[in-house]
């Protein structure tokens, strides 16, 4: 079923939820439909169509401890741009694993600034030793990401609705215009 995007009072994208928790909202009337999906939702005495972006009606603060990026797999991922930081070679996701810089069984632990992105080979190939104990070399260091709302909501996304590109990407849709008006042939 299709998802919704969730924004706050101030239009800022807080976060992706489901059509089922977006009814809920729009029930407890929470939300404003901004943008909806072709796909209807029926009952015995209703139906509309599934609210593809709402915004709330009243303002959410957003703590500084909710502002984070949350440790995962494919954030890892997305933060080494699928790229092994060994080889430096592209992959898809399913190609890919993680691998301790410092390995677990030498003190290493799970964290942002000791797990990178690492293809099969590379990642045989450094085995349960340090990069210098491998004679390999990191690309980039890793690091914990800072939270971005746009990042945070689109990491996952294969396929977002090209009606939320107003509200993730506003930014780039200008810098499109600008792009058509100066390529238009007259």
């Amino acid at each position: 079923m299709e998802m919704t995007l969730l924004l706050n009072s101030t239009y800022e994208p807080m976060r992706v939820i489901s059509w089922k928790k977006a009814i809920l909202l729009l029930v407890q009337d929470k939300v404003e439909v901004l943008q909806v999906h072709d796909r209807e939702i029926r009952s015995v005495s209703i139906s509309f169509k599934l609210p593809s972006v709402l915004r709330l009606i009243s303002f959410v603060h957003i703590k500084a401890n909710q502002r984070v990026v949350k440790f995962s797999r494919s954030n890892i991922f997305t933060r080494d741009k699928h790229s092994c930081q060994y080889c430096g070679r592209h992959f898809k996701a399913s190609a890919l694993t993680f691998d301790h810089v410092i390995p677990i069984a030498k003190g290493g632990k799970k964290t942002w600034t000791n797990i990178v992105t690492a293809c099969l080979p590379c990642n045989n190939r450094k085995s349960g030793r340090t990069p210098l104990e491998a004679h390999m070399h990191l690309i980039k260091k890793p690091i914990k990401p800072r939270w971005h709302p746009t990042l945070s909501i689109t990491i996952g996304l294969k396929r977002m609705p090209k009606n939320w590109r107003d509200y993730l990407y506003w930014h780039l849709a200008l810098d499109e215009d600008k792009m058509l008006e100066s390529n238009e042939v007259v």
